[in-house]
């Protein structure tokens, strides 16, 4: 039950139907039932039934029947400026809808390392390939959900046992650092005189030098203890660091390869062995129907069969 003070709710008028007003909108224009009739393809009766009919709709007469002439009444002045503003606007609408052209996008997700020094320095040739297409990027260390998150694709760093999904490249590790820091080196041995730069892993507090095992283990130096360390949460910091001169870090290949080549950095030891990990691609079920996203795999394995055959 409605309480007594309560406001009943206001009716929605109802417009004529369009085809009303489209005829009205051609009388108005040409003020002759003939030529509108003409310019929509109706017969001139048939024009003239259907202003009739917008009339008794509105209680209004929209038009002056003059003899062989015809003439706006006030009331159809009135509607003749809605109609035409709302017409235009239709038009600009749907004018910007048919210029625009549809998003093509591709998102992917990847570590921060393999962001930084793998893919976006050859990310220009993709997009110089697919000018049209939006490269949408998400570095960072969190595993994230495909679907959840709307991405199409990510590389994943893991171990060999685990990788799902074509695989990029296996990676291998080496010392590396700064050419000054290298003239102090002469054999693994003098590592203990150096800073460690290392990373932070969660699951692996109490081993400072869990991502250089693979290399320790195979040089048979597990118990290896450097004079300091300096850990990171992003190894492209702890990199950024080793640059700078700050002391060692394990190198990740092929991902650092560019740093050797320019001499940013050296291998004093010489000697890379594998980590027993790789970037692998994982797909989500969205890009499988998105052209731009298996593009973008595609162009991916190209790139590390390209930098392998280098």
């Amino acid at each position: 039950m409605r309480p007594e003070n309560a406001k009943p709710p206001q009716a929605v008028a109802e417009l004529p139907p369009l085809e009303l007003l489209r005829s009205f909108e051609a009388a108005a224009r040409t003020l002759s039932f003939t030529q509108a009739a003409a310019e929509l393809f109706l017969t001139q009766s048939a024009v003239s039934r259907q202003i009739q009919q917008l009339e008794a709709s509105l209680g209004v007469l929209l038009f002056e029947r003059r003899h062989r002439a015809l003439g706006l009444t006030e009331a159809g002045g009135v509607l003749q400026r809605a109609v035409v503003e709302s017409l235009e606007r239709l038009r600009d609408a749907t004018a910007r809808l048919r210029a625009a052209p549809a998003l093509r996008q591709v998102a992917i997700t990847c570590t921060p390392g393999f962001a930084s020094f793998w893919l976006i320095p050859r990310l220009v040739r993709f997009t110089a390939d697919h000018p049209r297409v939006d490269v949408r990027l998400s570095a960072t260390l969190e595993v994230l959900d495909l679907e959840r998150s709307r991405i199409d694709l990510a590389v994943r760093f893991v171990p060999l046992e685990r990788g799902t999904g074509p695989a990029l490249f296996e990676e291998s590790v080496i010392p590396l650092c700064a050419p000054k820091v290298a003239a102090q080196l002469h054999s693994p041995d003098d590592l203990v005189d150096q800073t460690l730069l290392t990373i932070d892993m969660p699951k692996h507090n109490d081993a400072p030098t869990v991502d250089w095992e693979p290399w320790l283990e195979v040089m048979g130096l597990t118990g290896l203890r450097m004079k300091n360390s300096l850990r990171f949460t992003l190894y492209t910091d702890a990199v950024a660091a080793a640059v700078a001169g700050q002391g060692v870090v394990i190198g990740r290949l092929p991902l650092l390869r560019h740093l050797l080549e320019n001499g940013s950095l050296v291998a004093p030891f010489g000697t890379d062995v594998a980590s027993r990990r790789a970037y692998f691609i994982e797909s989500a079920r969205r890009a499988e129907q998105n052209t731009d996203a298996q593009d973008f795999i595609g162009w991916l394995r190209a790139e590390a069969e390209a930098a392998q055959r280098a």
